[in-house]
């Protein structure tokens, strides 16, 4: 428990340095919806390349539904740590604390660690995720899709992202 507070801690001090929408350059392997598929994460690295020889844009949904939301949140908030530059996290739908209460990931802490302390640092770290991000100046990449208030790119960078999704 204590690692994760820490692991966490430090990767809200990584994610809070970065812009709302962040700049990728190419190449870049592109990876949708994990949703706590901790072993089709690590196959993905086998096929696709390991960090850092291969960059990776995640575009949210990590925990969830599989039954290793921790473990694949904890190994991509290390390699977020160990390479701020080669992988990037963007926030999905399932990044809150009102998605993860209803679809495992409340659950999976609880009965991992016999309390809610472990998906607390998870949820507060989650609010510091970046929402969007443009792989070199071309292409908008976001989770699953924008508000029809929002027409411009520089009207998500002024967002204030760190909190729970409305």
């Amino acid at each position: 428990e204590d690692q994760v507070q820490t692991l966490c801690s430090q990767l809200i001090c990584v994610l809070a340095e970065e812009s709302n929408v962040v700049h990728v350059q190419s190449p870049v392997t592109v990876v949708g919806d994990i949703h706590g598929q901790f072993f089709d994460l690590l196959e993905l690295f086998r096929i696709g390349g390991f960090v850092p020889e291969t960059n990776y844009l995640f575009l949210g949904d990590y925990v969830d539904r599989g039954f290793f939301s921790v473990e694949t949140m904890c190994l991509l908030a290390a390699l977020k740590l160990r390479w701020p530059q080669r992988v990037t996290l963007l926030r999905g739908n399932h990044e809150t604390r009102q998605t993860t209460q209803v679809y495992g990931f409340y659950a999976e802490c609880t009965k991992k660690y016999g309390s809610a302390n472990v998906w607390k640092y998870f949820t507060d770290m989650f609010d510091y995720i970046s929402l969007a991000a443009v792989i070199d100046q071309r292409y908008f990449c976001v989770h699953g899709g924008l508000s029809p208030s929002l027409h411009t790119v520089d009207q998500i960078k002024i967002i204030d992202r760190f909190q729970e999704i409305p």
